[in-house]
């Protein structure tokens, strides 16, 4: 099978943006053949962030309306955007939906994907300067030449993209330890995904009158689309894996659906948790790549933040955390923020047990979160494991293993291992530097974190590591 042969979809065609004061919609409508199958995305607020007559208003409904979008450019014809777009915005879907093609090729294509089904699945590498197969039209004004809509923010606020995950339960913490105004703002997907961030987000919106959350069907829309794709199983519901089977443009979905909210509330700086290791670019067969963590880097919130200021919105993008380990991430929280460590969940299986969400204890994520508490001592029944479930997932750790950077692998299983729980084993290797703050000139430069806040977190960071 030939790379051209996935292109199965004719046309795709986004929107035209219908706009609310809460919310917004826009019609996902794939063309293949003389078929016509049809799905609304739509975000919506809980409170008024959009006035529909504003030209600026439906210019920023159009860029998250079309973030689904830039998945698919491996596999349509063409790509039809309606709206009105300016220069920066068609350049940035230009950019990402061929950057998001490379990605996709080289991650669910040339390396194993159990969602794929015949020849598909058994590509062989091609070496190409542009892996968009997509012609992007854009349908609507340009409105290149009108002023543009500036935004303002207010000193010391700031919003944390929430999941109730580790990283984002640090970095609010970390902001909240400093005096500055946090806002929580937590993507509500449609899907059972959303239970992963609800007993999180149900504690913030008792105790945090900044929380907010903004509701979305994306999954649902991701899901339309799979089911316009031969290649993938008609069962992919179903299989049970840690990854998504062909999305990789999946941050910006709601990053972009966050700002309405930072426009509204005058908020300056989005906070996004994200750790050492996923700032990372490697080859294959000669395709350079960003290892499907691109939406995850170093490179993504510059390239963010540079978008944003040249739009004259007033956001910067980074992350608190970008010189840390997971597993030194996962120790400041416990040592210091227990109370907001409780709350952690990171599983994408998880059930409901009577008022609670409690994870499934089975999967990698699990596995991880479960090795790395042990580790460093901490209770992992204390957010939601059972002592059974850490039981088991301690006796298939050296077995099954996580997906980690190599030395944060090592300097796992060697701080297991020094506490008696779990035997010999070759992974188990000193790696203080896991433990300490890395600075790296690609990876974690010292400027990622704003000078007027950099004093205050090194400072608090390196009394919970080994040191810099």
């Amino acid at each position: 099978m030939s790379l051209k042969q996935l292109t199965v979809i004719d046309r795709l065609e986004v929107g035209p943006v219908r706009l609310e004061p809460s919310g917004l919609s826009a019609s996902y409508a794939v063309f293949s053949g003389k078929s016509v199958a049809s799905r609304d995305l739509a975000y919506r607020y809980e409170e008024d962030v959009f006035s529909p007559d504003s030209a600026a208003d439906q210019n920023l409904a159009a860029m998250i309306a079309a973030q689904v979008a830039l998945n698919y450019g491996l596999f349509c014809g063409e790509i039809v955007f309606h709206g009105p777009f300016d220069g920066y915005d068609r350049k940035f879907i230009s950019d990402y939906a061929a950057h998001t093609a490379r990605e996709i090729y080289v991650k669910k294509f040339l390396e194993p994907n159990p969602f794929l089904i015949g020849p598909a699945a058994d590509l062989s590498a091609e070496v190409r300067a542009s892996y968009l197969q997509a012609k992007l039209r854009f349908e609507g004004p340009d409105i290149s030449e009108r002023p543009p809509a500036a935004w303002s923010a207010v000193e010391g606020r700031d919003c944390v993209l929430s999941s109730g995950g580790k990283d984002s339960l640090l970095s609010y913490g970390l902001l909240r330890e400093m005096g500055r105004e946090v806002h929580p703002v937590f993507i509500n997907e449609s899907g059972r995904h959303w239970f992963t961030a609800l007993n999180a987000y149900r504690h913030f919106a008792r105790e945090v009158p900044e929380t907010a959350r903004v509701w979305t069907n994306a999954d649902r829309v991701f899901s339309h689309m799979l089911r316009q794709l031969p290649f993938v199983r008609s069962d992919f519901a179903r299989v049970r894996s840690d990854e998504y089977p062909i999305r990789l443009w999946t941050v910006a979905v709601f990053l972009f659906g966050a700002l309405p909210l930072l426009r509204h509330r005058r908020i300056g700086r989005l906070i996004v948790g994200d750790e050492h290791d996923t700032t990372h670019r490697s080859s294959h067969h000669g395709i350079t790549h960003y290892n499907g963590l691109y939406d995850q880097s170093r490179w993504f919130d510059n390239a963010m933040t540079r978008y944003f200021h040249r739009k004259e919105w007033q956001v910067s993008q980074f992350s608190l955390l970008r010189s840390l380990s997971e597993l030194l991430i996962e120790k400041v929280l416990v040592e210091r923020f227990p109370d907001l460590q409780r709350l952690q969940m990171s599983c994408h299986a998880t059930h409901v047990d009577g008022n609670q969400i409690r994870p499934c204890g089975r999967c990698e994520k699990c596995r991880r979160i479960i090795g790395m508490l042990r580790a460093i001592d901490a209770d992992p029944t204390r957010c939601g494991y059972t002592a059974e479930q850490v039981e088991d997932a301690l006796a298939r750790l050296a077995e099954e293993g996580v997906h980690q950077e190599e030395a944060g692998i090592q300097q796992l299983f060697h701080r297991l291992r020094e506490r008696g729980l779990i035997g010999e084993t070759k992974q188990a290797r000193e790696r203080r530097e896991v433990e300490q703050l890395r600075f790296d000139r690609q990876r974690s430069p010292f400027e990622t974190v704003p000078a007027d806040i950099r004093p205050a977190l090194h400072r608090t960071l390196l009394q919970h590591s080994l040191g810099a």
